[in-house]
Formats: structure tokens, sequence, C-alpha cells
């Protein structure tokens, strides 16, 4: 079964005036599936022999209608500079598309950016309007042009024990079309085969162990949706792994993790207040795919509905994640604000022409409702709209529950009524 993604108007708007695309993301996210929807012919370099082979002489690469589909092109790092070329040299829309799951092996390689050749795309994993699973009662785009005040959708065929098990098995294609049971398997076999580095032809990932990675990426997931800093997480490695790392080789574990696109981090957001309050700027730590960091502390749809806390933290990271597929077809993308009194907002959605809205992330309580309208409230105040335009909407965005709009204007919605 395949399910049509939301990336595929921008993939088709870009094949029209850019030679090739790039659509970069983690393994198994269904960037090649997609990508054939709109190839004439394709080459895969999944093997070690066609990778040999693409090294010393490319011709096979490149042969067949275009649009081309070359998977997995980072293994033969020239294949950059050679697919610059032939776009330079055709001077055609739409010639190749690229898919790659890492960085390239040896990035010294790639002599030329790709600037105005090659465009590039991120590509995550399913979000809820994908997997048909959201409602689609709220439209991000549409709330950008007005909150419909007299929307109310009460959602009661819908528990947060749904959000639990969404989270854990994430939206990897695999997992989605599988029966619960399974489903959760599949996600659990998906971590295991990350870190089977032995083959690739990556050096920097192939000297890396196997232990440490599990070790980091353990950290970063108990530091979820946080501003923790990398020496805090080290001490964190230290306490809970017993083992010490130099920052040295932490900093390394990290960049190989995000290098295949396991974690991501947001940018905080500043802009023009009425007070003179510090704005913390350090980065909120994300996951692609919130389903990793469940697996790597071993987490399961009970465990989180146990610990509320953790729920919280590990809710946040899967709607930033929806709010950020979402985002993306906006020409936008998610932020968080975080200031030296303790006032915060979840996620800030930015767009580029200059348009905005604010959003806070709770499980759903009506205690955490309140409290969380007050912090945009309170947000709202401190911003000094004679230099700046104020927000499209506020929105609450919940685990759970109805759909609707407060007397004060903050529409309240749960994630599987969220939709682009």
């Amino acid at each position: 079964m395949y399910y049509k993604r939301l990336i595929e108007n921008q993939i088709l708007e870009k094949l029209k005036y850019s030679g090739a695309i790039l659509i970069a993301g983690p393994k198994f996210c269904g960037k090649t599936t997609t990508s054939e929807v709109f190839a004439k012919s394709s080459v895969k370099l999944i093997t070690n022999q066609d990778i040999e082979l693409a090294k010393i002489n490319d011709n096979f690469v490149f042969q067949g209608t275009n649009p081309r589909l070359i998977d997995e092109w980072q293994v033969v790092p020239d294949i950059w500079n050679k697919v610059r070329k032939l776009v330079d040299e055709k001077d055609l829309p739409g010639l190749y598309i690229l898919t790659g799951s890492s960085t390239p092996a040896d990035k010294t390689k790639i002599y030329h950016s790709g600037a105005g050749r090659i465009t590039t795309l991120k590509m995550k994993s399913l979000t809820l309007t994908e997997t048909l699973e959201s409602k689609n009662i709220v439209s991000l785009k549409k709330s950008f042009d007005g909150i419909d005040k007299n929307i109310f959708f009460d959602n009661n065929d819908y528990s947060i024990e749904k959000t639990a098990f969404y989270i854990c098995r994430g939206g990897w294609p695999k997992s989605v079309i599988s029966d619960t049971e399974n489903s959760l398997k599949i996600t659990k076999d998906y971590y295991n085969g990350l870190f089977e580095f032995e083959s690739s032809p990556n050096k920097k990932f192939r000297n890396k162990k196997k232990n440490i990675f599990k070790m980091v990426l353990k950290s970063y997931a108990r530091n979820i949706s946080t501003e923790a800093s990398y020496n805090t997480m080290i001490k964190d490695i230290e306490l809970n792994e017993n083992r010490k790392l130099d920052i040295k080789t932490f900093d390394e574990y990290i960049e190989a993790l995000q290098d295949i696109f396991i974690i991501e981090d947001i940018e905080a957001w500043n802009t023009n207040l009425r007070s003179k309050t510090a704005i913390r700027s350090t980065n909120t730590r994300h996951f692609y795919d919130t389903s990793i960091a469940c697996q790597a502390l071993s987490i399961s749809p009970n465990d989180l509905l146990n610990d509320v806390k953790t729920f919280g933290f590990f809710f946040e990271d899967f709607a930033v994640k929806e709010l950020s597929v979402y985002a993306s077809l906006l020409n936008g993308k998610v932020m968080h604000y975080r200031d030296a009194n303790g006032l915060e907002c979840d996620a800030i959605i930015h767009l580029d022409d200059g348009r905005w809205g604010m959003i806070e992330i709770k499980l759903g309580s009506s205690d955490a409702i309140n409290v969380a309208a007050t912090n945009l409230n309170n947000l709202d105040k401190r911003i000094d709209y004679t230099k700046f335009i104020k927000p499209s909407f506020k929105m609450i965005l919940t685990a759970f529950g109805p759909t609707y709009v407060r007397p004060d204007g903050i529409i309240v919605t749960s994630i599987n009524c969220l939709t682009n």
C-alpha cells in the first residue's frame, strides 16, 4: 500500500524549474518509493558491486529516461559533481532525482554546492495526515488565514492511548501498514538495524562503536524536548551508563546521528519585546521520528501512559515533527521561545512571508490548557507590535480531546485533528 505524501506537490513543482532535486531523510521513511512516482527510470546504489562499479565507471548511473532517479547517491560522492555538470550542459529542468539517507561518504569529493542546479527537499516519516489517521479538522494553512471561531468537534472516539501508540510506532511506512501488534516490532527491528555500519562506504560511520552510538542516543532521548547542553548529556551518560566521554568524541557521534537524519534540533525564536528580558538562544533537542527515542529507552505505549512527565516531553517531540512537516509546505519552519524568566512557547511557526503563529503543546488536562493559554497571552503582551506583526493565531495542541475556540480566541485542538 502506498500512502500519498504531502511532499509530492513540492517535488512536482521543483521538477518544473530545477535541473535536479535531492530528497534527503532517514532510512525507510519512503524517499525512494515516493521518488519512483515521478521518475521514468532509476538506478539504486545499494549493493557493493554497483557502488564499486559506479566509482570506476559511472556511465550506467546516468543512462535512462529523465527524470532519472539515483537512489543513495551519497555512497559515490562524485555523482553530485557529475549531476551538476550534466544539468549545466543540458540546461533543462527535471533531469535527476537524487535520494540520500546520509551525508556523503567523503565531502571533500564534492567540488560545487549545487546552488541553482540542485534543489534540496527534506523528507520525514509519515504524518497522521498521510497515514489517514488525522480527521483534518484544523488546517495549519487555514489557521494563518484566520481561525473559525465557531469551530467545534467533540473527538469522542479518540483516546490518549492512541496518541501513545502513534508515538511509539512512528511514521515508518512498513510499521504503519502492519497490524497493531507487529507494527511496534517492525519499528524495533528498524531501530536495531540503524547502527550496522561494518560495511558502510562512509569511513566516519564504519569506525564508530555501536554501544557508544546507543549511549549517546539514550542520553538524547532522556533530554528530549529540552535545551540540555552537550555537557549536561555527557554527565548524563556518566551517571546512567557508567561511561566517560570527552566532548570531542561526543560531538563526533552527535554529528553522525545528524548525518543519518536521526536527531534534529530546533532553533530559538527571537523578536522585539516590550521588556528587556533576556532571551535564551539554546536549541531544543528533537528527533526526526519520536519512535527512535522510544526504542532507545525501551519505552512502550503503556510506559508513556504511566509516566505523565515523560509522556509530555515525548508528545512535544511528536507534535513538533508533525508541525515541521506541515510548516515546510508553507515555506515555514518551527522554532521555540524561552526567556530567562521562564516564559516559554513550545512552537513558533514562522513563514517566509513574515506571518507567524504560536503554539503550546500539552497532553490535554483542563489545568494544563489553562496554563498554556496564560503563557500564550503573556508572551503576546510582551511583543512590541510597533516593530513586529501580530500572530495569525494562537493554538494549544493536545494529545486528545475536543477542538474548540476559547473566549480569548485561542484554538484548542488534538493532534489527530490537525492537518496541513
